[in-house]
């Protein structure tokens, strides 16, 4: 196995979609998110799984419970089994961001160029390798 290694600053900012699944193992994985200014993830659960966000580039705001928190570039979310969260850009340029997914939310490889193009399309157990 290879596993993932690369430099996930440049790949982050690079990103223009609104989501990109990177890389997924049997238990974690890696996405890339691109929000558009005053465009949101959308308000979710995840009952049986946390969730990790690291903010690379832009400004918003956190939804955790009702709490709502101001992010920017370097900041890190979790988001814990069983909380309503979302994440909302708030500034005027797109917010660029990662997440981790633990179990793995996603099937593999998927992308939405944007929030539009969304389809359920949940971990199906095929893993990146």
């Amino acid at each position: 196995m290879k596993g993932f290694v690369a430099d996930i600053e440049r790949l982050t900012e690079a990103n223009a979609d609104f989501r990109r699944v990177l890389y997924t193992g049997h238990h974690l994985q890696l996405v890339l998110m691109t929000l558009q200014p005053r465009a949101e993830i959308g308000e979710e659960v995840h009952a049986d799984r946390d969730q990790f966000f690291r903010i690379e580039a832009g400004a918003g705001e956190v939804w955790i419970d009702g709490a709502r928190t101001p992010v920017r570039a370097n900041d890190a979310i979790v988001a814990p089994a069983g909380a309503r969260h979302n994440v909302v850009n708030t500034g005027d340029e797109p917010l660029k961001l990662y997440t981790l997914y633990g179990p793995p939310e996603h099937r593999d490889r998927v992308v939405h160029a944007t929030k539009a193009d969304v389809r359920e399309e949940h971990f199906d157990g095929a893993t990146t390798e």
